[in-house]
């Protein structure tokens, strides 16, 4: 499929925050809160520093050939997986919890920058192996989240009783039914009847959401060499067994990034604040936090306690049932694989900032930390409306009533907008007030008051005026209208609503190519991809 793209700065777009463009900018204010710099020289230092820290290869290769042996072999993942127990291979993470059916268009995009940038790093770097890792927070439970995908612009939410952490959850018949209205949706287009094939495959009746998770991410990018890494592991958790401990005895954790988030709020709006105890007791169909109280600790909502002793015994025996929230799960991240660089959106860029005197206190290398690459995908019918009414793919950023006082303005037959009129009142008042100067002084005040009066009328004007002739392109704004709903859904980014599905019903795995092919590994822009 030849897709063309084009790029566009972030900041244009209107659509991210003021710490991620400050962060990608290089703003002065955040550069004590990382560590290397978005760039070929960053991960550099970043892979000296990682070469001196002692990652447990071969627990994490065990973990993998574990996991993996539920899937049928792909041998670039094969020998990805081998590589990680050499010295000179690293990865580039990116982490998203198990949304059912992917979630939104971002899931594929970040992971997509995972695999673009390994490869160009190897090209740039011949010298060091990177393998690309899908990251999955399986443990998350907030399922008003993570249980619910639009599609062609409609909603599906799963209705399930479960509690605890999503990536545990059964495929039930409610979940199945979803697939069933998918399958009517997108089995007319030409690649729609194997995706919902490949869709029953992964999400069997029975199995747990991250292993269906697993296996979609594993049939949509094996191909790429992607590993998929569940940290949902006792032997993987085994090793924050100190980190741990130390959050729930000492407070370490907590007290270290309260002070990071002090400077920080400084300039920004803090992302995450840490909790006294940043674990969740996680066992069965229970994930609630764990909290200190007079007696010990106990399992919030739940009749679960535990003196001190017991607690650690509980770590000791059973780290599985401890789950990092957002404060240590960076740091559980980067203790178990041989990491470089963090993908991620702006949200979690923004907590990493919170997170890097937490990893120098526990000699953690901390990663370089890239914006994950943002698309707008546009279909043929799109583009030509949008040529139709002689606009370009970049205007459609703006609000619509920006767009269509610029239709206007542009296409009408009479005059809609008074600047000529403005400067000419401006010096008619100008020239007042040099006669009325030659006077008496005192009446300038007056002069003044009259301008600025009779500017807002002569405004108030202008914006009927426009209101007018607006009413006489009243088929231009419905169709401004259509196009901005599709192409941003919710007046959000298309990529923070929308599913892969459709697309790849239409266009089968070249939709993933087309992607893959235009992304950045180290590019700071928004990019806008047109397909045929």
């Amino acid at each position: 499929m030849n897709c063309t793209s084009t790029n566009a700065s972030f900041a244009e777009t209107g659509f991210f925050s003021k710490i991620t463009l400050d962060y990608i900018a290089n703003a002065e204010a955040l550069q004590p809160f990382y560590k290397h710099s978005q760039d070929i020289n960053g991960i550099q230092q970043a892979i000296a520093a990682r070469q001196a820290f002692p990652t447990n290869r071969q627990l994490l290769v065990d973990a993998l050939k574990e996991q993996y042996a539920a899937v049928s072999n792909a041998t670039e993942v094969n020998n990805n997986i081998e590589s990680l127990l050499q010295e000179n291979t690293f990865t580039i993470v990116t982490a998203h919890q198990p949304n059912i059916f992917t979630g939104y268009l971002y899931f594929v995009y970040k992971i997509l920058h995972t695999i673009k940038l390994a490869g160009e790093l190897k090209q740039q770097l011949p010298q060091y192996n990177f393998v690309p890792v899908y990251y999955m927070g399986s443990e998350d439970a907030d399922l008003d989240e993570l249980g619910k995908v639009t599609v062609d612009g409609q909603k599906f939410v799963w209705q399930t009783t479960q509690t605890g952490a999503v990536g545990r959850m059964k495929v039930d018949k409610a979940l199945l039914k979803m697939i069933d209205a998918f399958d009517g949706q997108l089995s007319i287009f030409p690649h729609g009847k194997d995706l919902i094939q490949l869709l029953r495959e992964c999400y069997a009746e029975g199995s747990n959401i991250q292993t269906a998770t697993f296996k979609l991410a594993h049939a949509l990018f094996a191909n790429y060499g992607l590993i998929v890494l569940i940290p949902d592991s006792a032997a993987l958790k085994a090793t924050m067994h100190k980190i741990f401990e130390e959050d729930f005895l000492h407070k370490t954790p907590s007290s270290i990034v309260e002070g990071t988030i002090k400077k920080l709020d400084h300039h920004y709006k803090v992302q995450a604040n840490p909790r006294e105890i940043n674990l969740f007791y996680l066992k069965d169909n229970i994930r609630e936090r764990i909290v200190e109280n007079n007696d010990g600790y106990k399992v919030d909502h739940q009749q679960i306690h535990f003196t001190k002793e017991e607690l650690q015994q509980e770590l000791a025996q059973h780290p599985e049932r401890f789950s990092p929230n957002v404060i240590l799960r960076g740091m559980f991240q980067e203790t178990i694989l041989p990491n470089i660089v963090f993908i991620g959106g702006g949200g979690e860029l923004a907590y990493w900032l919170e997170l890097k005197d937490l990893f120098e206190h526990y000699n953690v290398p901390y990663p370089v930390l890239l914006l994950r690459n943002s698309f707008l995908v546009v279909e043929k019918k799109w583009n030509e409306k949008i040529s139709h009414l002689d606009f370009d793919i970049a205007d459609f950023f703006k609000p619509e009533n920006i767009l269509l006082e610029k239709l206007v303005k542009r296409d009408s037959n009479v005059q809609v907008d008074l600047n000529n009129e403005f400067k000419d009142f401006d010096a008619l008042y100008k020239h007042l007030k040099d006669v009325v100067n030659n006077i008496d002084t005192t009446l300038l005040q007056h002069v003044d008051a009259l301008h600025t009066k009779s500017a807002k009328q002569l405004q108030n004007l202008q914006k009927k005026m426009l209101r007018a002739e607006k009413r006489k392109f009243s088929a231009q704004q419905h169709q401004i209208a259509v196009i901005k709903k599709a192409l941003f859904p919710n007046n959000s980014l298309q990529e923070r609503t929308d599913n892969f599905m459709p697309f790849y019903a239409q266009y089968g795995p070249t939709f993933i190519d087309c992607v893959y092919k235009n992304t950045q590994g180290l590019g700071k822009e928004f990019i806008v991809i047109s397909l045929p």
